[in-house]
């Protein structure tokens, strides 16, 4: 069994929510991460009907995709009703789905609701390999997958019955309600995806806040005194558990977005005073890479607006800042009225975006793919969320960026009497 780095763990699940299936690269870069989670010689994800398993994706070239594999009934039984389970070599399903070579293997169910559709193995060719930590683990991946994949499935059948209808394969009236209920299905996955999170982030919130709590109680000495490598330690557990707990509200935020159950508590406060929290808040992320955040602006001014939406949106955007900056360089926060607006820009000189993607980063669960954010964790909803709260007061935001040339977001909001 090898030694799994828990951490580690923990940040790179999350990342899987970044995965888009219809992209051509997905299938290839979801393997890539999986392996980074758990490791394995061969990965499969199977769909289940009444006499088989259809490999649907599959890590390996020896595999061809969409092969079917005839189970045995008691297999059968055993997938659809047992929970996920670690097996050894001369296992039934191990002959049922031709991996011989193999040594030790583990299997999530993918679900939806409560309806099993398939399943995903991993296997290894060096002996028990897997076990009850590695199942809970592949169980945390399997749920984010099943979501994926079930959506990329609905998406496909929608594009089918369109091509039909463009074809003239079907009757016009048919093809539309098909197409309707179709789409339906796709709307009530996503709907049941956003639900699912909600639910997880709210479990995971209570641990998490303990976890924090603890932290801070022992960084204070009131346990007894803290040597420095004990120190940097509970410092590590603090900036962790903070990172987890942000990526777990983005979920939660989203979820009240989606539902329109979100609505602005207007005070009237002075600007700075909303810059200065936001950067005392992130000045343990900044000092991890001794990145200095640096507050600009002309004149300071009273707005009306939501003070803790107003927060946010420093936060996700100044903390993107800093994730993304490279070490020792700074990060620069401004604000100034401009006409019948308010303005707030966030500056970094970090990776910068390419224009051809400048359309798509506020869309849900986007991180674009370079070798700075495959070593960040995300959930791909902090400019989503961003977005939604700046057009909730009613502005708008942009981005100016090139490739190696830094980034600038502009959000403009009006100013309220």
């Amino acid at each position: 069994m090898t030694n799994i780095d828990y951490k580690s763990v923990l940040e790179k699940i999350p990342t899987l929510f970044n995965i888009n299936l219809n992209d051509g690269e997905g299938k290839k870069l979801l393997f890539e991460r999986l392996s980074s989670i758990l490791e394995y010689d061969f990965a499969g994800i199977y769909f289940l009907n009444p006499e088989s398993a259809v490999l649907k994706y599959s890590s390996s070239k020896d595999y061809q995709d969409e092969e079917s594999f005839k189970l045995a009934p008691s297999i059968k039984e055993k997938l659809f009703t047992e929970k996920g389970f670690v097996f050894n070599q001369n296992s039934d399903i191990q002959k049922n789905l031709n991996l011989g070579f193999y040594k030790s293997f583990i299997i999530e169910k993918l679900i939806i609701g409560q309806t099993v559709y398939g399943f995903i193995l991993l296997a290894s060719k060096k002996e028990n390999e897997y076990d009850g930590n590695s199942l809970t683990i592949l169980n945390s991946c399997s749920k984010i997958l099943a979501y994926l994949i079930k959506d990329v499935e609905l998406s496909e059948v929608f594009k089918l019955q369109l091509k039909a209808l463009k074809d003239g394969i079907v009757d016009k009236n048919n093809a539309y309600k098909t197409i309707k209920e179709q789409n339906e299905k796709i709307l009530e996955s996503e709907k049941i995806k956003m639900e699912f999170l909600a639910n997880v982030s709210h479990e995971l919130r209570t641990p998490l806040n303990a976890i924090l709590g603890f932290s801070e109680i022992l960084s204070t000495g009131a346990c007894g005194e803290l040597n420095p490598k004990q120190q940097e330690f509970v410092s590590d557990i603090r900036v962790s558990g903070l990172h987890l707990l942000g990526m777990v509200n983005e979920i939660l935020d989203m979820s009240k977005i989606e539902s329109n159950t979100v609505k602005l508590v207007c005070t009237k406060f002075f600007i700075t005073r909303a810059l200065s929290e936001v950067a005392n808040i992130l000045k343990p992320l900044a000092k991890q890479k001794n990145v200095r955040l640096i507050i600009e602006y002309e004149e300071d001014f009273e707005v009306v607006a939501d003070y803790q939406k107003i927060q946010q949106i420093l936060y996700n955007l100044v903390s993107n800042a800093i994730k993304y900056s490279p070490k020792e360089d700074e990060v620069v926060i401004t604000a100034k009225k401009e006409d019948k607006n308010f303005i707030l820009t966030v500056h970094d000189n970090g990776i910068g975006i390419d224009k051809k993607y400048h359309g798509k980063i506020f869309a849900k669960f986007v991180q674009l793919d370079s070798a700075y954010t495959k070593k960040e964790s995300s959930t791909g909803l902090g400019l989503t969320i961003t977005k939604e709260l700046t057009e909730l007061h009613g502005g708008n935001i942009s981005v100016i960026s090139e490739i190696n040339n830094g980034s600038t977001f502009v959000v403009k909001i009006p100013l309220r009497d």
